[in-house]
């Protein structure tokens, strides 16, 4: 079952690795997109009875038999930013008690970031319709190549499917502490990730484990209202958050240590991601 199938990459794939292992198999591509199911449709000749394509949203959907295999491609540049977790939660109903979910873990890291270019674009582009804060509570996904990683990236929340607990709840804390080697200006946080596929194939976007010609996802960046200046052998002490109310999900950030920022985006009052 290939859920948030989009328009069909990840159903030839399936097709062709069942043709090459010569196994029969039927396969459900599950997608809610209208504009991407003209195009699931388009290629359903090619596929014949082997696909049966399902216009609905998978955490809606009742299908009536269950899956062996529930692949989906839904990572964002964070790992979890949109609304994997929450999907395949949803989706995984669908899953045989025995049955592989892939990707089946993936996990997000954040590491202080120096870059005086993207923290002037923030004050210099400021939409005069929003509060004065808002570019600064606002996570970008961005190609970061004029900046530095101020010390190694750090685990952060990782999540695991299918998740079989009793009571599932996507909501995380983490306070994390780095210590910086050398002096520099802290303009932020960059945020990258880690998925495991199947037992231990990896993709990544983290700089040290980055898969080979993966350009897919750029990393993400939290900002700072305020950049904070360090020197060697000082401590960062960052809190991190990922809150969940009944229709949004959103990021909170901040720092306690050298220095203290106040909460960025409490509440999700700048930027939120709709569960609908």
């Amino acid at each position: 079952m290939v859920v948030g199938a989009g328009r069909g990459p990840l159903v030839n794939r399936a097709i062709l690795a069942a043709d090459s292992s010569k196994r029969k198999v039927q396969i459900f591509a599950v997608e809610k997109n209208p504009f991407a199911i003209i195009s699931l449709y388009s290629q359903k000749e090619k596929w014949g009875n082997r696909v049966t394509i399902v216009n609905e949203d998978m955490r809606n959907w009742r299908a009536f038999c269950k899956a062996d295999i529930l692949v989906s491609e839904l990572l964002g540049s964070f790992g979890d930013n949109e609304l994997s977790p929450e999907c395949l939660d949803g989706a995984q109903r669908y899953l045989k008690d025995d049955g592989i979910s892939i990707p089946y873990t993936y996990t997000s890291y954040i590491c202080p970031v120096q870059s005086p270019k993207i923290y002037s674009e923030l004050i210099y582009n400021h939409d005069a319709s929003k509060p004065h804060y808002a570019n600064f509570e606002t996570p970008f996904v961005v190609y970061l190549y004029n900046c530095w990683y101020m010390t190694e990236p750090k685990a952060l929340f990782t999540f695991t499917h299918p998740n079989r607990s009793a009571h599932i709840d996507n909501s995380r804390y983490e306070e994390i502490e780095f210590s910086i080697a050398e002096t520099g200006t802290m303009h932020g946080l960059a945020g990258f990730f880690e998925a495991n596929l199947y037992k231990d194939i990896i993709i990544s976007i983290k700089p040290d484990t980055h898969s080979k010609h993966l350009i897919s996802w750029f990393p993400m960046f939290f900002p700072f209202r305020e950049p904070i200046t360090v020197t060697s052998g000082t401590k960062i002490k960052v809190s991190f958050w990922r809150c969940c109310s009944a229709s949004h999900v959103w990021y909170e950030w901040t720092v306690s240590e050298p220095t203290t920022l106040p909460i960025h985006n409490p509440t999700g009052r700048t930027v939120s991601i709709g569960l609908k």
